[in-house]
């Protein structure tokens, strides 16, 4: 766990709050049908499955996942192709499953805030870094590539 930053300032971290705040949403303020219960399902799951495929990426690319370190790669292919930041598109998408399937649909309105947070916190630096790192190769790879989707 080289160059980890004993932090509770991670993504994960974020997201499990914001997880947990729809989750109590839901208990306080229950909004919503059973096929949206399952439509949330299914899509938390393919959240989960997309997050698989993109650590596989950063394996097969032997560079770390670690928002806070210097990347040794550029992954443009796998999920990567279609998103630049797929862990975090995945991790939206999961808290929106979660809406939905917790039945708190008006904890839908913290997922944007997610978003701007995600994008501030992590996304801007590690783009950064990059570009430092990759500086043609990061420039074309945005270029053609959007940050979300």
């Amino acid at each position: 766990m080289k160059n980890w930053p004993l932090t509770p300032d991670y993504p994960q971290s974020w997201a499990l709050g914001f997880a947990l705040a729809i989750w109590i949403t839901g208990r306080v303020l229950p909004l919503g049908t059973a096929w949206l219960a399952s439509v949330g399902w299914l899509i938390a799951l393919a959240a989960l499955v997309i997050m698989i495929w993109a650590m596989v990426h950063f394996h097969r690319s032997k560079t770390s996942p670690n928002p806070f370190g210097q990347p040794s790669a550029l992954i443009t292919d796998g999920p990567f192709r279609w998103s630049r930041n797929p862990i975090y598109l995945a991790d939206a998408a999961l808290l929106t499953g979660l809406c939905l399937a917790f039945r708190a649909l008006p904890a839908l309105v913290l997922i944007p805030v997610f978003v701007a947070i995600i994008n501030r916190r992590f996304i801007a630096p590690e783009e950064a870094r990059l570009a430092t790192a990759f500086p043609a190769g990061f420039a074309a790879y945005a270029n053609r590539v959007r940050r979300w989707l």
